[in-house]
């Protein structure tokens, strides 16, 4: 292994700092045939993108790299059932989840069938009294309603039971999933998933609302090609590519092919605001910049997750499906009202979980598991995904109620933690679980923890390719005063950003803490120079109570290396550079 990067091995943040190796000869060629500055085609080469897939990689299209919907196993199936229920004026019905995936699933797929004028219904099921996935009681009623024809999405891949029930009472089921599946498939007219075990896609990492628009797709077509559209409009399917980026870039699939497509579109087209609900949201965030990938992961999606965490479970599809912005107004703002009762119950239960963790964990173990009484099963997730930054491993959070937890994991590259979560139900150790490689949610009794912790721990290490040891990836070392305008605007076009293509991170070197303070909720904002000069913004989130906020709020003077992405900051009509600190270390 080569030397650590500015020679730091410990960081403030525990972890050895790594330059990203790059092909020079390659980073130069890419330059060369595309135009782009030298640093730009570094981090493309560094990212192991090669010549020809340089073009797609930089102006990503949906004629490119979407593919044929009907290269998913049962696709033809769901289509044509669906095109009949339009065409027959059979009810539509739609079965979501409670998370941003599946609110933006089930939005796309009503607003679809609303613009074919078909007649539709929803459920989102309440996270406390039915739990994730279709419950029987729930199909029934819209079987009761009327609904000849049930869309399951971002949900349904392990629903054996309550499917069964459906079937059985003459409603059609047709699953629309992204979960990891087992090799026996539930009882549907059509499972499409390209996590199916028989599945040969090379699409697996689409989101569930990215599955959802290959459906929506693949119905235009078989209307079309049944005649449908001599008599009756064809809806435009990019107007509703907003919807389809947010739930991509929240559920923190890879933004690569045409993840990468549809959300680079989905950008544009959430910059015309079309959406009201959208629109809404914006307005009450303040965002009056074009959003990019942070603002729908951070600031749009924490709000539209929100209903389902801790409020009532369908606001977000509401929001979503509404044309009208008064009513859109009033969404958002009780859709805030429960992201900032989500962050006071997130606070308390996430310092429980590392109060917990610290105590008894055991750190030759690659996991980290906190169980408590009480605790909101709304916030578990959020706080399963901060334990696994905090100790760099899978991390599982259990809530229970009486003798029944709920559960939640976020895992980190390297771990399959949904195949985990579904052998240890398939072992008897869990009610119900299941989720893909980075994430997954399960249910268990007191009685099972200790089996299923033991299960859990086994299996990861078995996954473990080495000793765990955390490492913070760099493209590179700049002085304070090269943080320029131009240079973070040239790397804009290696956007949009997220899981599988992170922004560029660089180290800020020689830095000297000329100001200092503590805003929001312990968030640590201040003024960095150089020593040949130059001032740099900078903000360190959720970073007070830490050994690298306390060194920032100590300005004594010690030049720092400090690490993380370059963003411009748009504050009153001045675009300015700013340093989003997530890494430091002393200056040596």
């Amino acid at each position: 292994m080569s030397g650590a990067f500015l020679g730091v091995e410990h960081s403030l943040g525990g972890r050895r700092w790594q330059e990203r190796p790059a092909d020079l000869r390659l980073a130069l060629t890419i330059c060369q045939r595309h135009e782009l500055p030298d640093i730009v085609g570094q981090v493309l080469a560094s990212r192991e993108i090669s010549l020809d897939e340089a073009a797609h990689f930089l102006k990503p299209t949906l004629r490119d790299l979407l593919p044929d919907p009907f290269h998913l196993k049962d696709m033809d199936k769901a289509a044509d059932r669906l095109a009949v229920a339009v065409m027959n004026g059979q009810i539509i019905g739609v079965f979501g989840d409670y998370d941003v995936d599946g609110a933006t699933s089930a939005a796309l797929l009503l607003r679809f069938f609303a613009a074919l004028g078909a007649a539709t219904a929803f459920h989102i099921p309440d996270r406390m009294t039915e739990g994730y996935g279709p419950n029987t009681p729930a199909l029934l009623r819209m079987r009761q309603a009327g609904v000849a024809v049930a869309v399951t999405v971002d949900c349904g891949i392990a629903a054996f039971a309550p499917l069964a029930a459906a079937a059985a009472a003459g409603l059609d089921v047709i699953v629309v999933d992204h979960h990891e599946a087992e090799e026996a498939l539930p009882v549907a007219l059509a499972v499409v998933n390209p996590n199916r075990l028989d599945e040969t896609s090379a699409h697996g990492h689409l989101a569930a609302v990215g599955v959802a628009f290959l459906l929506v797709v693949a119905v235009q077509s078989r209307l079309r090609e049944r005649g449908w559209f001599k008599d009756h409009a064809a809806p435009d399917l990019l107007r509703w590519l907003d919807i389809v980026a947010l739930g991509t870039v929240c559920d923190v699939v890879p933004l690569v092919g045409a993840n990468r497509a549809l959300v680079a579109q989905g950008l544009k087209v959430l910059g015309m605001r079309r959406n009201a609900g959208i629109a809404a949201l914006c307005d009450l965030a303040g965002l009056k910049e074009p959003a990019d990938s942070y603002h729908l992961g951070y600031i749009l999606g924490p709000r539209v997750n929100a209903g389902g965490r801790v409020g009532q479970a369908d606001l977000g599809v509401r929001l979503l499906t509404t044309d009208d912005p008064q009513e859109a107004a009033v969404l958002a703002h009780c859709l805030e009202g429960h992201n900032r009762a989500r962050q006071e119950i997130e606070a308390a239960v996430l310092q429980s979980a590392i109060e917990q963790v610290d105590r008894f964990s055991d750190d030759r173990l690659p996991l980290v598991l906190a169980a408590g009484d009480g605790w909101h099963p709304g916030v578990i997730g959020i706080v399963a995904g901060r334990l696994k930054e905090r100790y760099n491993r899978p991390a599982c959070v259990i809530a229970f109620e009486g003798d029944e937890g709920k559960g939640s994991g976020r895992s980190v590259s390297g771990f399959d933690l949904g195949a985990v979560i579904i052998a240890a139900r398939q072992a008897g150790l869990l009610l119900k679980g299941g989720g893909h490689a980075m994430a997954a949610g399960f249910s268990l009794t007191r009685e099972q923890l200790d089996g299923f912790r033991g299960f859990l721990g086994e299996r990861l290490a078995a996954q473990m390719q080495g000793p765990l040891r955390p490492v913070f990836e760099l493209d590179g070392a700049l002085d304070p005063g090269g943080a320029s305008l131009d240079l973070v605007k040239s790397l804009l076009c290696l956007g949009p950003f997220g899981s599988g293509n992170g922004e560029p991170r660089f180290a800020v070197t020689g830095a000297l803490v000329k100001s200092a303070r503590v805003v929001g909720a312990g968030h640590v904002s201040c003024i960095l120079s150089g020593r040949s000069g130059g001032r740099l913004k900078a903000i360190a989130f959720r970073a007070a109570d830490t050994d690298l906020g306390r060194a920032l709020l100590a300005k004594d003077g010690t030049p720092m290396h400090l690490a993380g992405p370059l963003r411009i900051d748009n504050w009153q009509g001045n675009s300015t550079v700013q340093l989003f600190i997530e890494d430091g270390a002393p200056s040596v």
